[in-house]
């Protein structure tokens, strides 16, 4: 498998065309794009396409200016914990579109005074993304994976999840396959999409790169053609999740491990 990141231009908030970034930094860099590759584009500048910047009142001092943002997370929130019930809390955790993120996902960096909400229905976007590569490339077989940056629990440093995808199936089964020593499986799925995702957000870098677009060679085991705003094959039932105790509130018990 191959990936490699696509300069482009800068993207402008409030609002910016990504049809013409895509087209003319995949001309600049003189791409040839690969039947079966996967096409991973920062959720920030599908946003700032829909033009869904919101301007940061610098008039205001920095303690209104987290009143009015925290106001935004809640609009923009399925569900939220208040930071008032947890006051030591530095962001406000929710949860968007059936992802556990902090702040709804608004981000500031790279955003020239705005705040960058998450893109408006995602999937539709991933596929409308998937119609102009196909026709504009002239490629067949594509996928398309709308990707974000996001924290692990317990674990320090940000990694990359996929918020939508289109083009391709998002798992590969394995359960009533054996495993090395003939035990039948009965629970295992390779969560693809976020896995390809996480290495996408790794080559472009959360800096200064300015390379928002990551391509995917020769991953293999992908199957082509599927469509993600028909139906989502990642979304579970919260309460059947392992993790559901978690947000649900459990009383955690100190265990007897000694370190």
């Amino acid at each position: 498998m191959k990936i490699f990141a696509v300069k482009t231009r800068a993207m402008l908030p409030p609002k910016d065309d990504l049809f013409s970034l895509i087209r003319s930094s995949f001309l600049y860099n003189k791409i040839k794009l690969k039947e079966k590759s996967i096409i991973v584009i920062t959720s920030k500048i599908v946003t700032i396409a829909q033009g869904r910047c919101v301007k940061i009142n610098t008039d205001l001092n920095k303690e209104h200016q987290r009143k009015e943002k925290d106001k935004l997370i809640k609009q923009e929130a399925d569900f939220f914990i208040d930071r008032k019930h947890v006051p030591h809390q530095l962001v406000t955790l929710t949860i968007k579109n059936n992802i556990l993120i902090p702040t709804s996902g608004i981000d500031e960096s790279n955003a020239n005074g705005y705040y960058i909400l998450w893109p408006k229905k995602p999937f539709l976007e991933a596929k409308k993304i998937h119609a102009f590569i196909k026709k504009e490339f002239g490629v067949k077989k594509v996928g398309i994976i709308i990707s974000d940056s996001h924290t692990t629990p317990l674990r320090a440093g940000i990694s990359g999840i996929s918020i939508a995808y289109f083009g391709f199936y998002p798992l590969r089964d394995y359960r009533g396959k054996k495993d090395i020593f003939a035990r039948e499986l009965k629970m295992s799925q390779t969560n693809i999409v976020d896995s390809l995702a996480d290495i996408a957000v790794f080559a472009m870098g959360e800096g200064n790169e300015q390379t928002p677009i990551a391509i995917i060679e020769d991953a293999l085991g992908i199957k082509f053609g599927f469509d993600s705003v028909k139906n989502d094959p990642l979304i579970i039932d919260k309460k059947q999740d392992i993790y559901w105790p978690l947000v649900n509130g459990a009383k955690w018990s100190k265990g007897k491990n000694k370190k």
